[in-house]
């Protein structure tokens, strides 16, 4: 097995970790216990933002007129296929009741959570993408009261359009707070009383470290850290796409991670020849941001061969996995880790991203190793049920008591005693 590092980052993605994780902590911890007017305190400070936390009706139709036809179709056009989408991944799971032995029924029920808070995204980009596949999924599940946050541009307040989608998504209240105030106003409960039991949503790492640190005490979807692309390529796939890919990704911030895992040593110096070039034609934000991804977390990866590349992918486990190759199939069956997965050439990470109907809203930092994406799933409680006729309770009964009594749990076993002893009077059931 040979596998040679073309590209090497320098960074990884747990780079900072210790040093955002004392920040957080210590805004956290502010913030719960001075309470609404601290985390308007860090919105004055972090994003120059003077005006209420809670986003009025008046606001909100204010920019629902700023935004041009044009742009609302194609939030609508957005909305419709993520709602559609995540309406069967709802119907895909369904409630049940089986009888598993004469006169003991066990069922599963779907409940959805009750209040959800959504962050999304509004500083470096507006990421009107991250309301819809938040809010609007969380309402195809049938979460009661959904809260959605996102950051404030000075006195401007938020995004216009972002306001447009959060409102057309159906979002109960609408704070103007971004980052770790933001996540911990929902956590907490601020401005609104009702404490949100999920919080989802990316966010840069600060967000995410505040989500990861809540945990316990809230849901929360995936840790949703900062973006990353991993694309597998042979000799087939076009260069000039695969780096155009590649960057598009890395213009999310400085630490996005952009991998190019490869069978084709033509291909990868084809690749690493263009990427300066597409990174020097973007406007100056997303150039900055992706200069710095490319140089600090970019990697490009030779493998001799396909399964090879199948197993560093696998490792890898990254948030977006696109495939170019000539067996895009027997990759697709092969691949085991990733958030979300993009066949062929004729797809892309920013179609998933934007509109084209699967949810955006993706594990990152090796999180695909044990979980999915979020989904309408993530919103509901998979809970259980249980009934049985008392003659059930002989046969029932007495096992359990018996394997109580293994574990030395005697309570456990009075519990199953006491029935038997009510339900058949006189008789020896051991």
């Amino acid at each position: 097995m040979a596998i040679t590092y073309l590209k090497k980052a320098e960074k990884t993605p747990q780079t900072g970790t210790e040093e955002t994780r004392k920040i957080v902590t210590d805004m956290l911890a502010k913030i719960e216990a001075g309470g609404e007017d601290v985390a308007l305190a860090y919105g004055r400070e972090l994003d120059g933002y003077e005006g209420p936390a809670i986003v009025s009706q008046e606001t909100i139709a204010e920019a629902a007129s700023k935004v041009s036809q044009q742009l609302k179709d194609d939030i609508q056009f957005a909305y419709d296929r993520v709602t559609k989408f995540a309406h069967a991944q709802k119907d895909s799971i369904t409630e049940f009741e089986t009888e598993l032995s004469p006169g003991l029924w066990a069922g599963q029920k779907l409940i959805p959570i009750e209040t959800a808070g959504c962050y999304v995204p509004g500083g470096r980009y507006a990421h009107v993408a991250s309301a819809i596949m938040s809010i609007a999924t969380a309402r195809v599940a049938g979460v009661e009261n959904v809260i959605a946050c996102t950051a404030p541009h000075g006195n401007e307040g938020p995004n216009p359009a972002i306001l447009y989608a959060m409102n057309l998504c159906g979002a109960d209240t609408i704070l103007s707070l971004g980052g770790v105030q933001g996540i911990a106003s929902m956590a907490f409960g601020l401005f609104t009383g009702k404490p949100a039991r999920i919080l989802v949503g990316p966010g840069n790492r600060f967000v995410a470290e505040a989500k990861r640190t809540l945990y316990g005490r809230v849901g929360i979807d995936m840790f949703a850290g900062p973006t990353e692309i991993a694309i597998i390529a042979d000799e087939t796939a076009d260069a000039a796409v695969v780096a155009e890919d590649l960057v598009s990704q890395a213009e999310h911030g400085p630490d996005s991670p952009a991998w190019l895992i490869t069978t084709s040593q033509q291909l990868a110096d084809d690749v690493m020849a263009q990427m300066d070039k597409h990174i020097d034609a973007l406007p100056e934000t997303a150039r900055n941001a992706a200069t710095a991804a490319w140089r600090d977390y970019g990697e490009v990866i030779l493998c001799d061969t396909d399964e090879e590349a199948a197993t560093i992918s696998d490792e890898y486990a990254a948030e977006h996995l696109e495939v170019h190759t000539s067996k895009d199939e027997w990759y697709t069956d092969r691949l085991k880790n990733y958030g979300s997965l993009f066949i062929g050439e004729e797809t892309t990470v920013t179609y998933g991203d934007k509109c084209s109907g699967t949810n955006h809203i993706l594990p990152t930092k090796g999180a695909a190793h044990y979980t999915g994406g979020l989904s309408v799933h993530k919103y509901m409680k998979v809970v259980t049920t249980q009934r049985m006729t008392k003659e059930a309770n002989r046969e029932v009964g007495a096992a359990a008591a018996r394997i109580s009594r293994l574990e030395g749990m005697e309570g456990h076993a009075r519990s199953a005693d006491v029935r038997l002893r009510k339900y058949f009077p006189g008789e020896n059931l051991g």
